[in-house]
């Protein structure tokens, strides 16, 4: 029986480890453009770049950047100037390593998650809000952990600003080049940040629970004149669902998006989470903390239902079969 339980529990995890990099890989593909228009947002170097002409620059004391009268740069603005500037491949920069650290880093987060929960569940009340947290927590800690070097080489290329036709360099190069410039050390670069965000983590599996619980409930309660079949029905209650938790989510935790990307630029002056944290709101007042949230939104909400939806779905067919 021991034996049979064993198996079955690697069959659940191998199960979760599938499904979740399913999700990530599709999520990862059909945003890629939009994640790199939010990352160069968030940089120092992008942040208050002007359109045309490059950043004028003066020194100030402790060595901060003043950038005189230059207006921020918004979204759609960044997005012409990438495609005029360095042409539609630069939107997908940075889709190598997304691809390589997406499966593994959705695989891993979807098959902690649901691990700890199986454990936890028998520890307090089965289902609760606190097994949600805690699972949610165990989940974003494990796979930031092992995922952090592969998203700081995604992050630096999607910095790297090149002109169309010039060579921009590769994932493996940008990994030498972090190595030998900075040791192991550099590849985690802003895993404070990271671990700092799996409170947008915890508070996005705990209203989508609760989102998914509510509907399951009310499931008898859908009118049967609707010409979708009761499954299609559940898919996009958890489509609906998915987008609904990752709004409040993001929203709420979005400025260590910021900090981990200013923590993650090339010789960097930012040396800590909350060294970080000062600079940003001093230099550049508490709005900075939530540039590129528009952006973000706008690839999170399609992001975040396409990978619950294709987890969940994934999930339903295989114990189907």
């Amino acid at each position: 029986m021991r034996e049979e339980g064993r198996e079955m529990r690697r069959g659940s995890t191998a199960l979760h480890l599938l499904a979740g990099g399913f999700g990530g890989t599709a999520g990862a593909i059909l945003t890629c453009p939009l994640e790199v228009v939010k990352t160069r947002l968030q940089s120092s170097s992008w942040a208050l770049r002007p359109l045309c002409l490059p950043a004028v620059q003066l020194q100030g004391v402790n060595g901060a950047l003043i950038r005189p009268g230059l207006p921020s740069i918004g979204p759609l603005e960044l997005l012409r100037t990438i495609l005029e500037k360095e042409g539609v491949r630069s939107l997908f920069r940075g889709l190598g390593p997304n691809l390589i650290g997406v499966a593994p880093s959705r695989a891993i987060y979807f098959a902690a998650y649901s691990g700890a929960k199986e454990k936890l569940n028998m520890v307090f009340v089965p289902e609760s809000k606190k097994v949600h947290m805690l699972s949610a927590a165990c989940a974003g800690v494990t796979s930031a952990t092992l995922t952090n070097p592969i998203w700081l080489v995604k992050t630096r290329m999607q910095l790297e600003a090149r002109s169309k036709g010039e060579r921009s360099t590769g994932g493996l190069r940008c990994a030498m080049h972090i190595y030998y410039a900075e040791g192991l050390r550099g590849f985690y670069r802003g895993i404070t940040a990271s671990y700092a965000g799996v409170s947008e983590t915890i508070i996005h599996f705990v209203i989508y629970e609760a989102l998914k619980q509510r509907l399951k409930e009310h499931r008898q309660f859908l009118t049967p004149a609707l010409t979708f079949s009761p499954n299609i029905q559940d898919f996009c209650g958890l489509m609906a669902a998915a987008a609904t938790s990752k709004t409040c989510a993001s929203c709420i935790a979005y400025p260590h998006e910021v900090i981990r990307t200013r923590l993650r630029e090339e010789g960097s002056r930012y040396r800590s989470f909350v060294q970080t944290l000062q600079l940003v709101v001093r230099e550049e007042g508490p709005s900075a903390l939530y540039r590129g949230l528009l952006t973000h939104l706008i690839r999170q909400i399609p992001n975040a239902a396409i990978v619950m939806v294709t987890y969940e779905l994934t999930i339903h067919l295989a114990t189907k079969m």
